[in-house]
């Protein structure tokens, strides 16, 4: 079951979706769209966390507080649970 989540009120209106594991990764995935931002750790394994952005947008135009909630989640979601801001990998 792939999970969504909408990002804090203050941050905007985006909708975040995650996998937590290599079945829901797919999906996520196979249903991506164009405008999507995904989330990683690099070399590491953890959830897959997706913000949808609006139409026209770019990573640049998406709000420190919704990169906080994407990367948190990630976060909470690697294998270790603790990584340094460094691993992450941004696409």
């Amino acid at each position: 079951m792939v999970f969504y989540f909408k990002a804090r009120p203050e941050a905007g209106d985006y909708t975040i979706f995650m996998g937590l594991d290599k079945y829901e990764n797919e999906e996520l995935i196979k249903y991506g769209f164009p405008e999507d931002i995904w989330f990683h750790v690099d070399k590491m394994s953890s959830a897959h966390v997706y913000v949808r952005l609006h139409k026209g947008q770019t990573i640049d135009d998406i709000s420190e507080g919704v990169l906080e909630d994407c990367v948190q989640l990630v976060k909470a979601n690697s294998i270790q649970g603790k990584v340094s801001k460094s691993s992450f990998n941004f696409t």
